[in-house]
Order: C-alpha cells, then sequence, then structure tokens
C-alpha cells in the first residue's frame, strides 16, 4: 500500500479524477487521458487504490472434522 514501487498510472494520482462510463480519466494537467497514462507529473494518492480486505477465517471446525476414522 505504501510500497515505493508503485506503477505510475492517472488512475492513482492526485491530478487525475475518473469520468464516469469510461475508462479515462480528467487530468488536471493534460486533460482527457487514458486511465493507465503516465506522466512526469505523476503523483500518487494513496487514497485511490483500491484495497481488499482479507475473508475472515472460519474457525468453526474441530479435530473431529480432521479425522479419517
Amino acid at each position: 500500500m505504501y510500497a515505493k514501487d508503485i506503477e505510475p498510472k492517472c488512475a492513482l494520482c492526485q491530478h487525475g479524477e475518473p469520468i464516469p462510463d469510461t475508462l479515462d480519466m480528467l487530468c488536471k494537467k493534460y486533460g482527457v487521458v487514458p486511465y493507465n497514462h503516465s506522466c512526469k507529473k505523476f503523483k500518487y494518492d494513496i487514497f485511490k487504490k483500491k484495497v481488499r480486505r482479507r475473508a475472515p477465517v472460519d474457525t468453526g471446525y474441530s479435530a473431529e472434522d480432521f479425522s479419517i476414522d
């Protein structure tokens, strides 16, 4: 999430805003560009990264559930 090796693209940039119903972005510096466009003005915006939560682990198993008998 805070890694230095973030791939620069307009979908994660502070200067880009998504255009509804398209895969294009409205860049404050360059106008309409594709979502994966990148330029030297790229500035990472941590809040635009989509983070998926881990699924909860079901701990309702007992030792009998894993026996072969």
